[in-house]
């Protein structure tokens, strides 16, 4: 039986299904997720919950009148460009972490985020803002993130297991640009610069799933998954929704297809960042013809012609996956 991958790149444009195929791997039975896509048990890394944080973080400046440092409003995209690079590096503060294993808690969960926010920013050339923030907004923006905070922590800690042995992780992300953007796109956009900053250890051992739709179906996706739904509580980036000027502004396009075209080597993408190459390789799961949304109901309710068609498709990504793998 051939070895598991060890860490696994989730990438889309919004609503694309990313969160779905997550789902549907992470209920597959271990023999069949092994032996058809070279899936271990998964552990999952998401960079979502850091984009809910600072959304929050940047509301609860705003009501006290003061600079989002984020978001200008919920309904624009960031204020810095350069906070995709942020988010990157909170993933890769989070993978280090699962490496190293458990540790001790902080005593203050809000005020650990909130340094961990100004050391990835000074990772990407983005300015640390809370060092110097006054301290008694400081402490309203603490005890006003606290609860999420601690939420944060025990979900991460939580995924730390006894053991990483024939597990893979699951690091899970979008990226994009501007609606009608040429190509390639421009740093900080797209998953060209997201992927030079994720750590060596990350790329070394990654193979991506991209789940492939247009920009178009991502949108109309993104508006119908803000739906309820059954079960959305279990995942909760199941039903979250994108403004649509952060759509048509940062995930109008994204440059997947652009890397594949270029990377000099079939199914992979090629990656050069702090003086070496990486060739990442790539399971292209075309969900143009929706696959996936059935997922996000109850499993009771899943019929067994979508299971078939949704195991099909990812069955034949995950086939030129192993082959790229194999001569990497």
């Amino acid at each position: 039986m051939s070895k598991p991958i060890d860490v696994l790149l989730l990438l889309a444009l919004p609503a694309s299904g990313k969160s779905e195929v997550r789902k549907y791997l992470a209920k597959l039975p271990a023999e069949k997720a092994r032996e058809d896509f070279l899936m271990g048990p998964t552990l999952q890394l998401d960079d979502y919950p850091y984009v809910h944080l600072i959304r929050s973080i940047s509301q609860e400046l705003r009501k006290r009148d003061q600079d989002g440092i984020f978001f200008d409003s919920d309904e624009l995209p960031m204020k810095e460009p350069k906070d995709w690079g942020t988010l990157i590096e909170l993933v890769n503060e989070d993978f280090a972490d699962l490496m190293a294993g458990r540790k001790p808690a902080p005593s203050s969960p809000g005020a650990w985020m909130l340094e961990r926010l100004d050391t990835a920013r000074s990772k990407v050339g983005a300015p640390e803002v809370f060092k110097t923030m006054k301290e008694d907004l400081k402490k309203q923006l603490i005890d006003a993130i606290e609860k999420e905070c601690s939420d944060l922590l025990r979900d991460k800690i939580a995924a730390h297991p006894d053991s990483l042995e024939g597990k893979t992780i699951v690091i899970e992300f979008a990226r994009g640009g501007k609606h009608g953007s040429s190509m390639p796109l421009p740093a900080p956009y797209g998953y060209q610069h997201s992927l030079s900053l994720l750590s060596d250890e990350i790329l070394s051992r990654s193979a991506i799933c991209y789940v492939w739709v247009t920009p178009e179906e991502s949108r109309r996706k993104n508006i119908e998954r803000a739906k309820p739904v059954k079960a959305a509580s279990t995942f909760m980036s199941l039903s979250h929704c994108v403004p649509m000027e952060v759509m048509m502004n940062e995930y109008g396009c994204d440059d997947m297809q652009y890397l594949l075209d270029t990377s000099g080597k079939p199914d992979t993408v090629k990656i050069e960042t702090r003086g070496k190459t990486f060739f990442l390789p790539v399971a292209m799961f075309d969900n143009r013809e929706d696959k996936t949304t059935f997922v996000r109901a109850d499993e009771s309710e899943w019929k067994k012609e979508d299971v078939e068609a949704l195991h099909n498709g990812l069955g034949e990504a995950f086939q030129r996956l192993a082959k790229a793998m194999a001569s990497k």
